[in-house]
Order: structure tokens, then sequence, then C-alpha cells
């Protein structure tokens, strides 16, 4: 993975493209699927549930017929957690839900990386990597992994915003970055650490972070990579 496909996710256009970047990415990986959904939130209602990714046809009808998300231990684990975890065959057997692995494993759907993103009030998204075979034994290899997962899906949440949210409102003006906090971030887009930065502009680790944490506010995201992603989606970059 490389920094340019998180920022050609976060730009895509169209759910077709964004859909193809995804899938794109998981065979990188040595994953069969790369899935998830806009979960939206709103008070005295059942909550809207929007899916993307590279489905199975057949497998998306038959889990919406049953109604698993009562007992899928995966479902259950992203409604609490908002760090990746890894699923297998094991996580379903210990919480009996057995049944539920044996018919998602004929579509190819037997391990994989979960996770959940918040993106501000009633807005969660839900994504992950799924395969066939066993994911590697190598502590090291698979936090990599991890990591790489983790950091395009905070890149990917800002086309499902834009390409599955409801509307934004656009009666304001975009938000305002001042020009050292524009360097900081364009820097940070380019996978320089705060140190690094705070080294390049003659300038301390502290303040580098002190002018992300403003940009967070300012483009109200939940880490500097998706505060990254937003302003090249907003044409500050």
């Amino acid at each position: 993975m490389n920094l340019q496909d998180c920022q050609e996710v976060a730009c895509a256009r169209d759910l077709r493209t964004f859909e193809g970047h995804l899938v794109r990415f998981a065979q990188a990986l040595d994953f069969n699927f790369m899935t998830g959904a806009l979960v939206l939130e709103t008070p005295d209602a059942p909550a809207t549930i929007l899916p993307f990714g590279n489905f199975p046809e057949d497998y998306k009808s038959i889990c919406s017929s049953i109604g698993w998300d009562k007992r899928d231990p995966v479902l259950r684990r992203l409604k609490k957690l908002r760090v990746p975890f890894v699923y297998d065959q094991s996580l379903y057997v210990d919480e009996s839900a057995a049944d539920i692995w044996e018919v998602q494993a004929e579509f190819g759907f037997k391990t994989g990386i979960a996770m959940r993103l918040y993106l501000g009030p009633g807005k969660h998204l839900i994504i992950g990597v799924d395969r066939d075979s066993p994911l590697s034994t190598d502590s090291a290899c698979l936090s990599r992994t991890t990591a790489d997962v983790h950091l395009y899906a905070s890149h990917a949440q800002i086309a499902v915003l834009r390409l599955l949210g409801p509307p934004e409102d656009c009666s304001g003006d975009s938000p305002k970055l001042g020009a050292r906090e524009l360097e900081i971030l364009k820097w940070t887009s380019e996978g320089k650490s705060a140190w690094v930065v705070g080294q390049i502009l003659n300038t301390s680790e502290h303040t580098v972070n002190y002018h992300l944490r403003v940009v967070m506010a300012k483009l109200a995201v939940g880490s500097k990579h998706q505060a990254a992603a937003k302003a090249r989606a907003l044409g500050l970059l």
C-alpha cells in the first residue's frame, strides 16, 4: 500500500469507482473481499444501513433474509469496539454461532479483519477485509496488515460520507486553514511523522501536533490521516 492508494479512494467520484479501489486494495493484501456499510442512526427510528463493497449477490441476499445482526459475533463486536480486530472460525464457535460461520465460509468469508470508525454523531463506518485462507501467524506481519487496513479505511470514510451519507449543509464556506496548517498537513499527507515535519519546518513536534489537532477540529475528523484526506477531497491541498 502507498499514500496514492489512500488519496485515490478518498477522492473517488462515484460508488463504482470507489468499490473498484476497495477491491484492488484488498487483492493487493491477498484478501478476496473488502466490504462495509455506513450506519446512520437517528433518535426513535431504526438505523439506516448502507452497504458497499464486493459482496457476492447470493451472500448478500442470505444475510438480509436471515437477520444475523443479533447473533453474529463480528457484528456484535463492531457495535462495541473502535479498534480493529481479527476474526476466524474460533470466534464463531466460542460464541455459539458456528452455523453462521459455516454458511459464510461457503462464500469465502472464513477469516478477516474488521473495524468500526466513528464519523460523528449518529454516523459510523464498519469496514473490513475477508478471505478464505488463514491469516499469517507472524504477529509483526499481521500487525502491519491491520495497520494498513486501518489507515486505508480512515481515507475511505471520506468518500463513504460523500457518496452515501446525507447531504451536507453547503450554506457555509469550506473550513479555512492557515498557511502553516496547510504546510503541516501537506507533509503529513506524504507520510511524514510529526517529528519529521517539525525538523523540516524548524519547529517542535509539540507545535506540529498542536496544529494538527486544530486542523482536525476544523475539518471535524478524528485523525490526522482523515484530515489530510478530507482536505484533499475539499481541494484545500
